[in-house]
């Protein structure tokens, strides 16, 4: 499956209103978990079987939650039994399609 999710502080304590420093600690989590994952300027994804990824997701939510006294989430997933390397895949034919 994949997991496409977003979690930052729901209000920051920062001066500036900045969440850059609690998002790096849940991306810290995702890229320390050794699943395949991928970070852009909205979601991070990640790939696996359903208990791990999931674990993984409630790692950097508390990993957020250690920094702030709400959380918010957004998750988005793909579930698809049989399929790994989607991660690449899905775009590799979307690239495909459009050369």
């Amino acid at each position: 499956m994949l997991v496409a999710f977003s979690v930052a502080p729901a209000v920051s304590t920062a001066e500036d209103g900045s969440v850059s420093d609690a998002v790096a600690a849940a991306v810290r989590v995702v890229r320390e978990s050794g699943l395949p994952n991928r970070t852009d300027s909205m979601f991070t994804t990640l790939e696996g079987e359903w208990d791990e990824v999931m674990a993984v997701v409630k790692q950097a939510v508390e990993a957020v939650a250690a920094v702030s006294p709400r959380v918010s989430l957004v998750l988005k997933a793909d579930i698809r039994p049989g399929y790994t390397g989607q991660l690449t895949a899905k775009v590799e034919r979307i690239e495909q399609a459009l050369s």
